[in-house]
């Protein structure tokens, strides 16, 4: 039983560890594509509550490649809800 609290506390500080530096930064000249939107879209949660509690982090990359950040943006979002599984069935 021990052991198993053990592990438990392990992966959870793995988690919050590896999810307070997913938040998207503007200090590089790097230029954002659609892997990266995808995971700023799982980070999106996170990032808009260090936000609220006054956080200087963004909510997105400023220097993205456009039209397929934002699409990787958004299925990282709707990855977080489920996507189309989540939707109720008759």
């Amino acid at each position: 039983m021990k052991r198993k609290n053990h592990i438990q506390l392990a992966f959870l500080m793995l988690l919050i560890v590896s999810l307070s530096s997913c938040a998207p930064n503007d200090y590089t000249n790097e230029e954002y594509g659609f892997l990266s939107g995808i995971w700023h879209g799982i980070c999106f949660p996170f990032a808009i509550i260090g936000k609220i509690f006054g956080a200087k982090i963004g909510i997105y990359a400023e220097n993205n490649s456009g039209f397929f950040y934002w699409i990787g943006f958004l299925i990282g979002l709707g990855g977080l809800g489920g996507g189309g599984a989540s939707s109720r069935r008759y």
